[in-house]
């Protein structure tokens, strides 16, 4: 009697794992991978010829801002006959391939979740080496925002409760920070939390840091070009060093570089660079967002720094973008 209840029970699962329209609704996977890595699908002849090359090329780009040269990037191949089993639970994965007609395709959550496949196709190799050089940018920053909201669901699922913090709550914003980070200084116009580092990291411990703080609106026109100088008079005010006299301030060999954005459906502009202390030799990587609330007439900025002496900081700056990138505006 128990093992025909088991067979009817298996029956049964497997019936009630069709949807509307016949279409199979098994449970996926949970995928496989990190942030900032993919798995390109291509022969390994392509592989080590001028398709693989210009893959290098655009993928080992290297991120602006940081120390110690990082690519954009890491890449790992396999050929498509090894493109099986559990390798295609993959979370991040370009397949390269020849066809009909120039494209690139999109498909979520085939094999594992979550997941992206993006699809590059072209006639010929001489198309596909042409193809990755002209929209490699595109495709990057596809695998990169798939990467922005895996790690926010992340730190959604363990997030700090942001209503203790009196600058969070006097600025009306809203932003996603895991439990992990620390309270530095809360005054109510101005937010500092730490996360601290130790794996492998020399002199000590490193850290994470997140700032959240605004300022009025004078000129819109000139928002971009008083970035740098607003960061540092709030490093001169808030970020002190081991002595006095010592402070947070943009590192002045490197300038740094800043792009248009858009954070909550506002104008916004991304400032990646490197700061230092004054008159110290402690230094490292920034990410700032710096937001144009015109509804309420202020600027309001978030800001990540990280100190990690020794180690590659790619995917420490990387995770202070996904937080900077969650701040909504009530």
């Amino acid at each position: 009697m128990n093992k025909l209840l088991t067979f009817f029970a298996l029956i049964f699962i497997t019936i009630s794992c069709k949807t509307e329209g016949g279409k199979d609704n098994y449970v996926l996977p949970t995928s496989t991978g990190n942030t900032n890595k993919i798995l390109v699908v291509i022969k390994g002849v392509d592989w080590e010829g001028r398709i693989g090359d210009e893959i290098r090329t655009v993928f080992g780009e290297h991120q602006v801002g940081l120390p110690q040269p990082e690519t954009l990037l890491s890449v790992s191949q396999i050929d498509p006959t090894g493109y099986k089993g559990f390798i295609r639970n993959a979370k991040a994965v370009l397949i390269v391939r020849e066809g009909e007609k120039e494209k690139i395709a999109v498909e979520k959550n085939k094999y594992a979740q979550p997941q992206i496949l993006i699809y590059a196709t072209a006639k010929d190799k001489d198309g596909i080496v042409n193809l990755i050089r002209n929209r490699g940018k595109e495709i990057t920053q596809l695998f990169k925002d798939e990467d922005i909201k895996f790690t926010q669901r992340i730190f959604n699922k363990e997030k700090v409760d942001e209503s203790k913090f009196k600058t969070i709550k006097n600025l009306g914003v809203t932003i996603t920070i895991p439990k992990r980070y620390n309270l530095v200084e809360d005054t109510g116009d101005f937010l500092w939390l730490r996360q601290h580092l130790k794996s492998g990291i020399a002199r000590g411990d490193g850290s994470n840091n997140i700032l959240v703080y605004s300022y009025p609106l004078k000129d819109e026109a000139k928002v971009a070009d008083n970035i740098t100088k607003m960061r540092d008079v709030i490093g001169e005010k808030y970020i002190p060093g081991s002595k006095e006299g010592m402070y947070m301030i943009t590192e002045q060999a490197y300038t740094p570089f800043t792009y248009d954005a858009e954070i909550d459906g506002k104008k916004a502009y991304e400032t990646r660079g490197k700061w230092e202390v004054k008159n110290d030799f402690m230094a490292g990587p920034f990410i700032n967002y710096t937001i144009v609330d015109k509804e309420h007439n202020r600027v309001i900025v978030f800001e990540g720094f990280t100190y990690a002496p020794s180690v590659n900081k790619r995917d420490f700056i990387f995770e202070l973008e996904a937080i900077g990138k969650s701040l909504k505006i009530k």
